[in-house]
C-alpha cells in the first residue's frame, strides 16, 4: 500500500483501490494537501495505462463527511482569508480535486461505506458508478450550514438523480438512507456492510477484463455525450472507433470470440 496520508493507494492486478484515510475526522476534506492527494492519485492513474479500474472508498465508518466544520468555524485551510481568497481557494482546492476525479481516464467506482455528506456526496458523484453499504447515507447538505455546493455538485447531482430529486435534496439538505438512494438511482446497488469491498472488487474485475484503451475511450464518449450535440458526438465516436479498430486488443477480442476462448488483452 502506498500513497499520501490522506489517500492510501493499493493495487491488485489491473485495479487500484484508493482509500480516503482520515477516519478521525470522518474523512472530511479541509486542506489543500487533502485535495492535492486526490489530484495526484488521479494523475498517477492517468499516466499508467495498465490501470483498468479504480475503486474509491473511505476508512472507518464514513465515506466522506464533506468539508471540515471546525475548519469552517476557525477559518483554517481552504476556508482561510477574504472573500477573494476563498474564491481562489475553492478553485485551487476542491474544484481542482473535483475536475481531476471526474476526468480520471479509467472507470471509477465509489464504494460508499458510510455517510457521504455535502462534498462527500459530490465526491461519490464524481465517480462513474456508485455502490453502497447498507450503512451508507447521502445528503446534499450545504444548505444546512448556510452555503452552496462549491465543488460542482449543482452540475453533478441533477445528472445523477434528475432535476426534481436534486432540487429536493439541495433545498432540504436531508439525508437519504441506502435504500432511498437506490430508489433515486443515486446508487446502482446496495449490499450488506461486510460485502461492500468484495462487491466493488468483483465489479472492478469484470470491468478490468475488457480492453483498457476501449474502456477509457468508452468512458470519454459517455462523458462528452452529456453535453455535446448528437452530430458532434457522432464525429468523436467515428474518430475513437477508427483508433479502436487499429489496436491489437480489438483483433484479439474478435479472434477470441470466434475461437470461443478467453481473450488476453495487452493494452496495445
Amino acid at each position: 500500500m502506498s500513497g499520501t496520508n490522506y489517500v492510501l493507494e493499493e493495487r491488485e492486478g489491473d485495479v487500484v483501490l484508493l482509500t480516503l484515510n482520515a477516519p478521525e475526522r470522518r474523512n472530511a476534506i479541509s486542506t489543500f494537501a487533502d485535495c492535492d492527494a486526490v489530484v495526484d492519485a488521479c494523475g498517477r492513474v492517468n499516466r499508467d495505462r495498465t490501470v483498468r479500474c479504480v475503486i474509491l472508498t473511505g476508512a472507518g465508518s464514513a465515506f466522506c463527511s464533506g468539508g471540515d466544520l471546525k475548519a469552517m468555524r476557525d477559518k483554517r485551510g481552504i476556508m482561510e482569508g477574504s472573500h477573494a481568497d476563498l474564491r481562489e481557494n475553492y478553485r485551487r482546492g476542491v474544484q481542482r480535486m473535483a475536475q481531476a476525479l471526474y476526468d480520471c481516464d479509467a472507470p471509477t467506482i465509489a464504494a460508499v461505506n458510510g455517510p457521504a455528506i455535502g462534498l462527500g456526496l459530490d465526491v461519490a458523484n464524481m465517480c462513474d458508478i456508485r455502490i453502497a453499504s447498507e450503512k451508507a447515507s447521502f445528503a446534499e447538505s450545504f444548505i444546512k450550514v448556510g452555503i452552496v455546493p462549491g465543488d460542482g455538485g449543482a452540475w453533478l447531482l441533477p445528472r445523477v438523480v434528475g432535476m426534481s430529486m436534486a432540487l429536493e435534496m439541495s433545498f432540504t439538505g436531508e439525508a437519504l438512507d441506502a435504500q432511498a438512494a437506490l430508489a433515486a438511482r443515486l446508487v446502482s446497488r446496495v449490499v450488506p456492510e461486510g460485502e461492500l469491498l468484495p462487491a466493488a472488487r468483483d465489479l472492478a474485475r469484470r470491468i478490468a477484463a475488457n480492453p483498457p484503451d476501449a474502456l477509457r475511450m468508452t468512458k470519454r464518449l459517455l462523458r462528452e455525450g452529456q453535453y455535446m450535440r448528437f452530430s458532434s458526438l457522432l464525429e468523436l465516436s467515428a474518430a475513437y472507433q477508427a483508433l479502436a479498430h487499429s489496436t491489437d486488443d480489438h483483433k484479439e477480442a474478435v479472434n477470441a470470440m470466434l475461437e470461443k476462448r478467453r481473450p488476453t488483452f495487452t493494452g496495445r
